[in-house]
Formats: structure tokens, sequence, C-alpha cells
């Protein structure tokens, strides 16, 4: 089954015009940030002291209980925290590196995901080969990662092998799931029974379908014939889902929503939108590099317009925190400090309200 379809994966986007301004971002308060510090260790002449008792890890971040996947400490700069789950998602198809179909699945993750609350730290393409995805996954659970998505791969044909290398990567085997048989076994029922296919029989290619890593559950496919697959290994999820972006979209919306809330739930996210005029986005670049540094929670990002006249630049602000009220006072300090670095250039800011 290709790994993205001929969907669209592009959501509606308001125009500059859907927007209201409501005052000014530099009357927020400003907000604390927090950062996990990762020095790099000193080169030195002199011996080395006896080593010293291992202290336990900090509660801040994410230690895998398996021996099989250990989580090396995160890359500097970035924030791993037992608050926010951790994302990554696997876009499985050799057509899309071929360049013969586009990924529109990984950007409607990415938003769906931001929405409630999750942060998606590393999206990656990969053919349709075993070995590639399997080695993916594994790297992302030594990345600690805390929900993977794999999108495509789940269908009846040869290359359709996601679910054979998500077994490879934890070590387990490929069963034969009886809830997703009875799942396939209906699904071609109905299709048979209203003429889009000839036939309810289940073939070998449609059990194929039904062959899951040992201790995957099923999540029903409101559209398409192949269930998703939730499987738990070493505290992370390991959600496997269709590459046609109709079925993928029908089964986050729908039957996913049961699941995700249990990784994701315990994240919030907020965003702002600041107005600036300005013809020259390089000019911002002083302010904005600064408030970032000042507020490393927070994700602060222009939108070039071109030059000249007239010109004027959007800047999103955004936070992912344990509470609503959190995330909010995180993009308050960061707008009121990135508010007051632009007007110190003599430039004109304001907030838009969606």
């Amino acid at each position: 089954m290709p790994a993205d379809e001929g969907g669209r994966g592009e959501t509606g986007r308001r125009g500059d015009g859907a927007t209201r301004r409501r005052g000014d971002a530099g009357t927020r308060r400003r907000a604390r940030g927090r950062r996990v510090e990762h020095p790099r260790p000193r080169v030195s002449s002199r011996p080395s002291p006896p080593p010293s008792p291992p202290s336990p890890p900090s509660p801040r971040l994410r230690v895998s209980a398996s021996p099989r996947h250990p989580s090396p400490s995160p890359p500097a700069g970035i924030l791993y925290t037992l608050r926010v789950a951790n994302i990554e998602v696997i876009i499985v198809g050799s057509e899309i590196l071929l360049g013969m179909t586009d990924d529109t699945n990984s950007g409607y993750l990415c938003r769906a995901l931001r929405s409630l609350g999750g942060s998606v730290r590393r999206a990656a393409t990969v053919p349709d080969d075993v070995e590639a995805i399997s080695r993916e996954v594994n790297d992302s659970l030594h990345r600690g990662a805390d929900l993977i998505f794999t999108c495509g791969g789940l269908g009846p044909t040869d290359n359709d092998v996601t679910l054979a290398a998500v077994a490879k990567a934890v070590g387990v085997s490929l069963i034969e799931s009886e809830a997703a048989r009875r799942f396939i076994e209906q699904r071609y029922r109905d299709l048979a029974a209203a003429g889009h296919v000839s036939s309810a029989e289940m073939t070998d290619a449609r059990l194929k379908m039904a062959r899951l890593p040992d201790g995957a559950r099923i999540v029903a496919n409101p559209v398409g014939a192949a269930p998703a697959t939730v499987l738990e290994v070493s505290g992370a999820r390991i959600v496997s889902l269709p590459g046609v972006p109709a079925e993928l979209r029908a089964i986050v919306e729908g039957p996913l929503r049961e699941v995700i809330p249990e990784v994701i739930g315990r994240g919030y996210y907020r965003e702002r939108e600041l107005a600036i005029d300005c013809n020259d986005e390089s000019v911002l670049a002083p302010p904005l590099a600064e408030a970032s540094r000042a507020h490393p929670g927070v994700y602060i990002k222009s939108r070039p317009r071109g030059f000249g006249r007239g010109v004027q630049f959007h800047i999103r602000v955004s936070a992912v925190a344990a509470t609503g009220e959190e995330a909010e006072t995180m993009i308050d300090g960061a707008s009121a400090d990135l508010a007051r670095g632009l007007r110190d250039l003599g430039t004109r800011v304001e907030e838009l309200e969606p």
C-alpha cells in the first residue's frame, strides 16, 4: 500500500485579514525559563582520580527501565522532560524518496500532536526496507522517545514491511492477531456487500495484514482494511499507522484519540503571533536571538514576506508546558521581551488575536 497516496496534507490557513489586532505584547509579564545543561567533559593531562559513586539520575530526564534500550543524555539545547511527551515520526515509503509521491502525513501529524500538547522532536523518511525501518525505530528508542509513529507499510503487498521491521527492532516475532483477523474479515465482508471488492475471501495477502508484532494491539481503521497498531516497549509506545492520508487522519481523529492522551495528556500547547512592521528580516535577527536565549523553553520563529515598503513580518511565539497557565506565562514573558527589543529598533509591534 503506498505510503502517501494522493492525499492532501494541507490544512486551511487563515489569511492575514482574518486576524484581529488586540494591542501590544509589551505589557506581558516576564516568565522564567529552565534549561538542562550538558557540559562537555574537560580534557586534562593529570591522572584521573578514582571514580566516585554514581549519582541518581536527574528526575527531569527520562530514564528507560529496560537495559535493551538505554536513554542517553539528550543533546545540549534540547529539553527532554518528564512533563511533555517527546515524539518521533517515521515516514515509510520508497516512492517518497524517489519523488513520486509527496509526504503530507508528517506535517499533518506534527500539527495534530502539537495541538494536543505533544512535541515532535524528529521526523525521518525511510525506504520500504526492513533493515532501514528497524534501525530508525531502534534509534528512536535509544534517543528516549516516548511516542514513535510509523506511517505507511501496513498493507497486503510484499513491500509493506513496517510491522516486520518494528518486530525486529524490539526483538519479538510476528504473530497472527485474532482481533486483527476479525477486523479485516468484517471489513472485506462489508466491502464485498457494497460491491467494492469481488470477494470477501480471506486470502493470504489479506491475512498478511493480521500478522502483528507480538504484544501489539489493534486500533480500528474507520476507512481502510489495515488496522493501526500500538506496541508498548521500554516505557515507550510505537504507533503504526497506514500511509494513505485519509486513513491516517481518520484513525488519528477517531479511535486513536483514546490512546494519545495516555502519553501526551501531560502537556499543553499555547501560541501567539506578533505582527512587525519591518522590510528586512535581518534587522529582526538580534532581538529574536536575544529573546530565544532568555527563554530557552519557548519557540520563536519569524515568517519572512519579502522586501520593500509596507512589508510586515509575522513572528510566532509558542511553548509546551505541564499546564496551560504555565505555557501562557512562558509566552507572555518571551513576547514582552521580544516586543521590547523590537521597539528599541524603532519597529511597530502588534499582537494578533486568532
